[in-house]
């Protein structure tokens, strides 16, 4: 089984392509990690990668096609897998159906995560992490105990640049003008599932797993 996750940032799309792909047995491919690893490496293509995110802008479609191919060919993915963060654009997508297309398989669902703009403000405007062990938190839904200090290990939260008000409100502005085709594309295919994320965790995980209906779960 191949799956799509799509979201705006602070939908849980991350967050539920996780947990789906473990009750699948799917390997999770997000594309952010596979960005932050191929840096780490210090490939070609990693050199490629890091230019354009230390100037904050979008890994275009050659290079994020490339690394998404390279992933797609390991094993843990012969049987599936859970997309996250990919694709972003219709030529992504394009792409994906191609690389797919070429071992006799295809997208089976793309399962959007879709919150109300004002509570994805909220969500985003108010995360802060911890330097130290990454803990997010949020200052109205889950705030620290100590104002600035993390729970589990006492180092100091920050709030990231791209998650102060004035940037989430550009963030979602591109993230809509952007991933709007992509989400037509899908449905064109009839493959577009919506989901109401703005639930818990637990509800939507499961709203999702209806929605593809009776699978083997692996793990709980």
């Amino acid at each position: 089984m191949f799956l799509v996750f799509l979201g705006a940032p602070g939908a849980g799309k991350g967050t539920q392509a996780a947990v789906i792909s473990r009750k699948l047995g799917l390997a999770h491919i997000a594309s952010g990690d596979l960005f932050r690893q191929a840096v780490e490496k210090g490939t070609e293509l990693g050199k490629s990668v890091k230019t354009y995110m230390d100037k904050g802008a979008l890994v275009p479609d050659e290079v994020t096609i490339q690394l998404i191919s390279e992933r797609l060919n390991e094993p843990d993915c012969k049987s599936g897998c859970v997309f996250d963060g990919f694709p972003r654009t219709v030529e992504q997508a394009r792409a994906l159906d191609k690389m797919l297309a070429s071992r006799g398989e295809a997208i089976d669902k793309a399962i959007y995560i879709e919150v109300p703009e004002k509570e994805l403000f909220k969500r985003l405007s108010g995360r802060w992490i911890c330097r130290k062990c990454q803990t997010p938190y949020h200052q109205v839904s889950s705030p620290s105990k100590v104002t600035g200090k993390c729970d589990k290990c006492g180092g100091e939260l920050y709030q990231r640049s791209d998650d102060t008000e004035e940037t989430v409100r550009e963030r979602l502005k591109v993230y809509f003008a952007q991933t709007t085709p992509v989400l037509d594309y899908y449905k064109v295919e009839g493959k577009l599932a919506a989901i109401d994320g703005n639930r818990g965790i637990e509800p939507v995980s499961e709203k999702i797993i209806n929605v593809l209906g009776p699978r083997s779960v692996k793990a709980k």
